[in-house]
């Protein structure tokens, strides 16, 4: 009985989660890049991202009034990161009013790169103050209650951190540029002649019996029983994988090519314990990620492929 129980809740949020996808298409650029510049990280911004997501979806049902869903997002985003770093130990900083006047504020590219330095300058909450308001283009009031603050306070903290932030927004941005990863452990190096070389049964052999398959908000697995009935049970794709060093972190990128060129199809990283791939990340459903990452690997992306379909939603000017 619980099984069945299980299948038909697992129906009705794949349905729920169709029309919440819809509703959160508009914002997902922003809130990729919000997470992106609060955390200080691609990677953990993305993690922030998906958490963010889901935490919001699974709150839903508890909100009884109509509810802005970009201030909605943004809010369970900022305060999902705040909560983490409180439990890291860190310093989330205050939110405290002065009487300096508040002066307009506008950025350039140079500006916008100093952005990705905001977290190693400015505790958590004042970092969230800044992009909510100044970046995101949210009223102070509606921040003060992101943020669990003060107008007052929020225009003086865009202030001091509009001041600050300035003074640093001609250093260079770090970049991996996206540069090829000549060598990998012996597994990875195994796992990529299996995959460009379509041999699923080799595949198979890297991997543990209960390795883990994250397709993050798009599906996950939790062995190689699932991945045979699931997700390789038509094999693999025929595209060839690439290591590659992105954003600081070695990852695989699987390539479609094309006439015009290479397109990414998606990028993957694998964790492995003793000798064994126990888990497996897959970003073949981020759009925003693979995205951004395209622009660092100064590769584009595969916008339409199975499952989904990005060219229309982007031909609107996403």
């Amino acid at each position: 009985m619980g099984f069945e129980k299980t299948g038909e809740l697992i129906e009705k949020s794949r349905e729920l989660q169709e029309v919440y996808q819809q509703l959160v298409e508009d914002v997902g650029s922003d809130l990729w890049r919000f997470c992106r510049y609060l955390t200080g990280s691609p990677w953990d911004g993305e993690d922030l991202y998906q958490e963010a997501l889901v935490k919001a979806f699974g709150s839903l049902y508890q909100r009884w009034q109509p509810t802005n869903p970009k201030a909605y997002l943004f809010r369970i985003a900022t305060n999902t990161w705040i909560d983490q770093c409180r439990k890291a130990k860190r310093i989330v900083g205050t939110v405290d009013e002065m009487e300096d006047p508040v002066e307009e504020f506008s950025y350039d590219l140079e500006l916008e790169q100093a952005f990705t330095r905001l977290f190693t300058l400015f505790p958590p909450r004042q970092v969230a103050v800044f992009l909510l308001k100044d970046v995101f283009a949210f009223t102070a009031e509606e921040v003060a209650s992101m943020v669990r603050s003060t107008p007052n306070g929020v225009y003086a903290t865009s202030s001091r951190v509009r001041k600050k932030l300035k003074e640093t927004a001609s250093l260079e941005e770090l970049s991996s540029n996206g540069r090829p990863l000549p060598e990998q452990s012996e597994v990875i190096q195994q796992y990529v002649e299996a995959f460009n070389a379509g041999d699923l049964s080799q595949l198979f052999d890297l991997m543990s019996d209960d390795v883990h398959i994250d397709a993050s908000l798009g599906f996950q697995e939790y062995s190689k029983e699932e991945m045979k009935k699931g997700s390789m049970q038509h094999g693999l794709p025929g595209f060839r994988a690439v290591p590659f060093f992105l954003w600081g972190k070695p990852v695989l990128v699987v390539l479609v090519d094309r006439e015009a060129g290479p397109l990414i199809h998606d990028i993957q990283f694998q964790e492995i314990e003793n000798g064994k791939i126990v888990y497996h990340k897959s970003y073949y459903f981020r759009k925003e990620f693979l995205i951004e990452a395209a622009k660092e690997l100064q590769l584009q992306v595969q916008l339409d492929k199975a499952a989904v379909h990005w060219r229309h939603s982007l031909d609107e000017g996403e």
